[in-house]
């Protein structure tokens, strides 16, 4: 909060083991002036929907702020599922959003079939960014966009514009480095496009540790020929670079 001064909104994002926690967590982030909330289930438990209620229920209860769910079951193995979210939503002014990482297009669909515009859905998953916002999401937290912003907006300003053949155009060259997005390695993955790009760098905090060997061959190999192929962006228009 220091460092933005104000000149962006700050979500922060409440995860914890516990429930005790994670409503602390949420009430400190308000009282330190941060706009809204990324509300996660507990990690290593996994428990079934009546204790996943509970746990996000008192958090959205905790604070006055905007609250957006993150539904990644492939990583955390809780799903949320459109009835949940449904649940949840008649019960919660506050919950204005949720993040839908289930890799499944059709759960935008069947969130927007049961809640219509009462509930924002972002696409978080990048290689599912225009098949999630044709089927009605509204917005996408990005990976990719940490290294490759410009791109990133252009991809989804097409797309939330219909602006199909363009969108795809630009999504054809993008997947490759989306993709990167999707797999346990994905902080690393990104952390090298930064730097491949010159944005920032390889290094990362335990238990990680920066790819080596063939993994990042192939990775560096992979950034190397979209970066040499990448579009200039013109005036809002994608245009494919002749080099």
């Amino acid at each position: 909060m220091d460092a933005v001064h104000g000149s962006a909104p700050v979500v922060a994002a409440i995860s914890s083991l516990t429930t005790q926690e994670a409503v602390a967590l949420a009430k400190e982030a308000a009282d330190i002036g941060c706009d809204a909330l990324m509300v996660l289930p507990p990690y290593v438990y996994q428990g079934d929907w009546r204790e996943m209620k509970a746990h996000v229920s008192a958090v959205f209860r905790a604070t006055p702020l905007a609250c957006m769910l993150y539904n990644n079951p492939i990583a955390y193995g809780t799903d949320f599922r459109p009835e949940h979210i449904q649940e949840l939503a008649a019960q919660h002014q506050n919950f204005e959003a949720v993040k839908e990482s289930s890799a499944d297009a059709r759960r935008v669909a069947a969130i927007r079939a049961v809640l219509g515009d009462r509930i924002d859905v972002f696409v978080g998953v990048d290689d599912a960014i225009v098949e999630g916002i044709s089927v009605g999401a509204k917005g996408w937290v990005a990976g990719l966009a940490n290294a490759l912003p410009r791109e990133s907006v252009e991809l989804f300003d097409c797309a939330i514009r219909g602006r199909r053949d363009s969108a795809f155009d630009l999504y054809r060259w993008f997947l490759p480095l989306l993709r990167m997005d999707t797999v346990p390695q994905f902080v690393q993955l990104i952390k090298l496009v930064q730097a491949e790009v010159g944005l920032g760098n390889t290094r990362v905090r335990a238990p990680r540790l920066e790819l080596a060997g063939r993994e990042l061959e192939q990775a560096r190999e992979t950034i190397r020929v979209a970066l040499r192929n990448r579009p200039q962006i013109v005036k809002n228009h994608a245009v494919q670079s002749s080099r």
